[in-house]
């Protein structure tokens, strides 16, 4: 027993060593990279800025991951098609003037277009996994694949190639209003997205803490047979899973369109994105995968702002590949 305490001990410090020199070296090459182009506390900081607005996308649609993966154990490879589903249609609805103009016609705008991205969700389960739910997780994953390349597919036809607009939150306009603290440049969008993002966090809590469905929802990501057997659907489960999702991506992309221009193919990446940072919290946790979006986001920019912003997403698939071999020597650890 002693013995395997010292070893504990000794493996735990050579970890902490290993973390901690390799914080200190990653900082260190930062600040060599960055003082070649004489950044200083004002350049970081604006990287920072841009890092922690990426990174809060990311974690929306990294919940929607998470969600999907543990009521039903599906990857849903579709959930950056929720995105851009939610940003093309408030696009749309806003255009049409379908509930007025201005703030009030943005409102509904977006309301709607979180409902019809909800629907949308519902339907693509009922229609896609639902029929193959007894299929391997090889097979679910194929068929999300499919579904997001049909979804772009069909928003190319509707939408054309050309990006679109929506107006600013704050100003209801093109143009954003700026501030400007110690310098670094901030859009009030911005805020609009962290704070989104704060809220939806919150609400998603209380949902799944405080009611009855999220109860059967959490029931269904500990157990689903055990789950069955108290009463619970885990097919009513799914739809609501995917609901869920499909509506947390579309707030995702809604928030995220003044801040970018909406366009059909602008799932993929983002995407891939909000799948990186669910993995770091291997797909199951929340909080964890709202870390590793801000992680993610504050990650790409720092390094491509010293390196090149042409590297930026390259960034983001390098921490996946760290994560899916560090995940899979857990996992060898674990059979050992």
């Amino acid at each position: 027993m002693r013995d395997f305490l010292l070893r504990s001990l000794k493996h735990k410090s050579y970890k902490f060593l290993a973390v901690g020199g390799s914080t200190v070296a990653v900082v260190a090459l930062i600040l060599i990279l960055g003082a070649q182009k004489n950044f200083g506390p004002q350049q970081y900081g604006q990287l920072i800025v841009a890092g922690l607005g990426d990174g809060a996308i990311y974690a929306l649609i990294a919940l929607g991951f998470v969600m999907i993966y543990t009521v039903t154990g599906i990857i849903n490879f579709a959930q950056g098609a929720f995105v851009m589903l939610g940003s093309m249609i408030a696009v749309t609805l806003y255009a049409s003037k379908i509930g007025g103009t201005g703030a009030t016609g943005l409102i509904v705008a977006a309301l709607l277009a979180i409902v019809a991205t909800t629907a949308i969700g519902v339907i693509v389960e009922r229609l896609t996994i639902f029929p193959a739910r007894n299929a391997d997780s090889l097979t679910l994953i194929i068929i999300t694949v499919g579904v997001y390349i049909t979804l772009q597919g069909l928003a190319l036809i509707f939408w054309g190639s050309n990006a679109r607009i929506l107006p600013a939150f704050t100003t209801v306009a093109t143009s954003d209003l700026i501030f400007r603290p110690g310098g670094i440049v901030l859009k009030a969008q911005s805020l609009w997205i962290w704070g989104t993002t704060a809220v939806v966090l919150a609400l998603l809590m209380v949902f799944l803490r405080r009611t009855l469905l999220g109860k059967a929802l959490r029931a269904c990501s500990v157990n689903r047979y055990a789950a069955r057997l108290m009463g619970i659907s885990p097919s009513r489960m799914s739809i609501f899973a995917f609901g869920l999702a499909a509506a947390m991506g579309a707030v995702a992309g809604i928030v995220l369109a003044p801040a970018s221009r909406p366009i059909y193919d602008m799932g993929l990446k983002l995407g891939l994105k909000g799948f990186v940072a669910a993995a770091m919290g291997g797909l199951v946790s929340s909080p964890v995968a709202v870390l590793g979006g801000l992680l993610l986001g504050l990650t790409e920019n720092i390094a491509a702002g010293v390196t090149k912003s042409g590297l930026k997403d390259i960034f983001a698939f390098i921490v996946l590949i760290a994560v899916l071999l560090r995940q899979r020597r857990q996992m060898g650890r674990g059979l050992e």
